[in-house]
């Protein structure tokens, strides 16, 4: 499909990927805050064993998550179909982060915030999953 065979797009498109844009952008600014050594002493002791005690590859499966998430949003925004492609790699970090997070509750898991946000994420990019594959069935996105 090329640039002249796109339809119209409905206002609640921008709406949709403006604010999800918003969401996946506070969750790459939550990602570098838990980088950030000194932001991470400062956290209560069940939080900082969470964050410290997480292996490479779960801190990986959380940067895919929420770095795919934001680059989808905007391959969203431009209308590029391959978003959806983009997101389905975010879901995919984001059950891998989900099963570490899953993993740290048999231990001695304290806030339920980390399970939550989890599970949040994984709505929220399912949602964008179809939601992606909706707009190019429209025509929206090419």
């Amino acid at each position: 499909m090329n640039d002249q065979t796109v339809s119209v797009v409905h206002w609640s498109f921008w709406a949709i990927g403006a604010v999800l844009l918003i969401y996946n952008a506070v969750g790459v600014i939550n990602f570098v805050t838990q980088m950030n050594a000194d932001v991470v002493a400062a956290m209560s002791k069940s939080h900082r064993a969470i964050i410290e005690g997480r292996p490479a590859w779960a801190t990986a499966a959380f940067a895919i998550a929420v770095f795919g998430g934001v680059l989808g949003c905007l391959l969203l925004l431009l209308k590029k179909s391959v978003a959806y492609y983009v997101f389905i790699a975010s879901l995919l970090g984001a059950i891998a982060t989900m099963i570490h997070t899953i993993g740290m509750a048999g231990s001695d898991f304290g806030p339920v915030e980390f399970l939550i946000g989890n599970l949040v994420q994984l709505a929220v990019t399912a949602f964008l999953i179809w939601y992606s594959k909706q707009t190019q069935s429209r025509g929206w996105i090419s």
